[in-house]
């Protein structure tokens, strides 16, 4: 593991760039559909806002579609904003192990094991890719 003082800094400037689920859902909001809205339903590009917090509804095909669908956060079962922590210490510190953060997170460390697995496997999804680059670039 790197120096544990530069990763807790790491992880407190991180923390307060994500502190809440809703600036995590804006951030996936924006990156997701940076290119525009396409209903992965049906192709439509058309939309309203959805029910939920930044989701967008086909008017075609009236399919709901969240900032987390069809990326490595869908049906996360965590708080987004925690499990955005385990993406970035995962990729900016990837001999992170599960005992480290289960410590520094305060996670079970079975749920950190999983999802880190999650995030190391994501390689088949460019959306995916795309969104751990910016993850981590965005705190520096």
């Amino acid at each position: 593991m790197a120096d544990k003082e530069k990763i807790l800094k790491d992880l407190k400037r991180f923390s307060t760039r994500f502190e809440s689920n809703e600036s995590c859902l804006k951030f996936l909001d924006e990156l997701k559909w940076r290119h525009g809205f396409v209903c992965p339903n049906c192709g439509n590009i058309n939309y309203c806002k959805g029910k939920g917090k930044h989701s967008r509804r086909c008017t075609r095909c009236k399919k709901e579609i969240s900032p987390t669908a069809h990326t490595l956060f869908h049906r996360c079962r965590i708080p987004l904003n925690q499990a955005f922590k385990i993406v970035f210490l995962t990729c900016k510190y990837p001999d992170t192990s599960s005992y480290e953060l289960n410590e520094l997170i305060g996670i079970r460390r079975m749920t950190c094991y999983h999802f880190q697995k999650r995030v190391r496997n994501c390689d088949q999804s460019a959306t995916d890719k795309y969104i751990l680059e910016k993850l981590v670039e965005t705190t520096g």
